[in-house]
């Protein structure tokens, strides 16, 4: 894909951390214009709620986007990427 950056290349990266210190890898993925799907169930409730919340407000301030997949499977993606669902009214 064209940018104004120059040529970009999409990748998706999958993860599945164990702990929260863990969880700034995936906020500097999306930085590096990543897509992130982020499988939370190696974690802690209480844990897991502390990352989600940790890296939804990474991605936030970087102007990406979220969408819950699962109980436990998140997706994350830098301003970039379109996010659409099944039935979601396209262009």
């Amino acid at each position: 894909m064209e940018t104004p950056f120059g040529t970009w290349f999409h990748e998706v990266v999958v993860m599945t951390p164990g702990r929260f210190e863990e969880a700034i890898d995936a906020v500097l993925a999306v930085q590096q214009f990543k897509t992130v799907v982020l499988h939370l169930s190696a974690m802690a409730p209480e844990e897991a709620q502390r990352t989600i919340d940790f890296v939804s407000g990474g991605v936030f301030a970087l102007d990406g986007q979220s969408e819950r997949l699962g109980d436990t499977v998140f997706l994350f993606a830098p301003a970039l990427v379109t996010i659409s669902r099944d039935g979601d009214e396209r262009d």
